[in-house]
């Protein structure tokens, strides 16, 4: 049924009842319920503390056709900015998850519908996409909510030149080509990957209870070396949510800034900068090290994205070696 109002007020009558469900929704246009969503949030905060009101199933959105894959879809469909509304509202009532493939989409789908008097906001794309972890490691993964993805990383035994975050399924992808591209480009630059499915875990413990401790968000992201971080929103969310952490000044955030069309997948985080070669160009210019080799590799990148430009104008798709990109390199 196409009306909002009528499907989020069904779930909230449906769930008082005692009864689960889940609240499917194109990301752009879960905003028709922004004040419905904040009634709840904020009954949920007053009901916890009524002896007499029993735990109910949470409220559990899940938010797809985003703003990263709307192929014949345009700029009308195109606003992650919900989370940013939801994370207004009480840390004890809201979660928001944004897994990166299935098995972390399955994984967070389970935990969502056992949960009891939360929000639980999930984003995940309904395009064909790749798996980047096994089911066990994917369940591992997702209870931590945060973590290095050893397998994408070369820096064990020491620390990293740069971190490269991610938290979304597309700037997770666009991530990885990036790690791809650098580590042919410069073999000896010592990478982290760092993946975030449980976006509140970037908060600090004191505003969120499942926010890292400053100890442990400087063990993964380091206090003083550069953090290229791909999220699948506005970038500013990132920023206010780690504004308090001791290396927020080497952050530098990639997201959605309102650029967008009726467009390839590609050219959609081309036109945003948050492609793989922006990402490599943002690690060039943060790596003090890179400096001698900066010339010819901004080189390369600018003529991969005049090519892009030139493929899409022709053929009106990505071109074969972004469209079959598949991460290639042994752990």
């Amino acid at each position: 049924m196409l009306s909002e109002h009528q499907c989020e007020g069904w779930l909230e009558g449906y769930l008082l009842t005692g009864r689960h469900g889940v609240f499917c929704c194109y990301e752009a246009f879960i905003h028709i319920v922004d004040s419905m969503f904040n009634q709840h949030a904020k009954w949920l905060k007053v009901a916890r503390d009524i002896p007499w009101r029993r735990p109910i199933a949470s409220l559990n959105y899940l938010l797809t056709s985003h703003v990263w894959r709307q192929d014949h879809n345009g700029f009308s469909h195109q606003d992650p900015g919900f989370i940013d509304h939801v994370v207004n509202k009480k840390s004890e009532v809201i979660r928001v998850y944004l897994p990166p493939d299935a098995n972390t989409l399955l994984s967070v789908t389970d935990h969502c519908l056992r949960s009891r008097n939360y929000v639980n906001v999930i984003v995940a794309g309904k395009q064909p996409a790749p798996q980047w972890l096994d089911m066990d490691a994917a369940i591992r993964h997702c209870t931590a909510g945060i973590g290095i993805w050893e397998w994408a990383s070369n820096d064990a035994g020491g620390e990293p030149d740069v971190v490269m975050a991610c938290a979304g399924d597309v700037p997770t992808l666009e991530t990885l080509a990036a790690v791809d591209i650098l580590r042919r480009l410069f073999p000896a630059l010592r990478i982290r990957v760092v993946n975030v499915v449980d976006l509140m875990t970037l908060q600090p413990r004191s505003e969120h209870p499942h926010g890292l401790s400053d100890d442990d968000f400087d063990v993964l992201f380091t206090r003083d070396k550069p953090i290229i971080f791909a999220f699948h929103g506005y970038p500013w969310l990132i920023h206010r949510l780690t504004y308090r952490r001791s290396n927020h000044g080497q952050l530098h955030v990639r997201g959605y800034k309102e650029e967008g069309t009726t467009t390839t997948p590609f050219d959609m985080v081309v036109l945003n900068d948050l492609d793989r070669f922006h990402l490599v160009g943002d690690v060039i210019d943060r790596v003090p090290t890179l400096a001698a080799q900066a010339a010819y590799a901004k080189q390369f990148l600018r003529d991969k994205l005049i090519d892009h430009k030139s493929y899409i104008h022709r053929y009106g798709e990505d071109m074969p070696e972004i469209r079959n990109w598949t991460w290639t390199r042994s752990a």
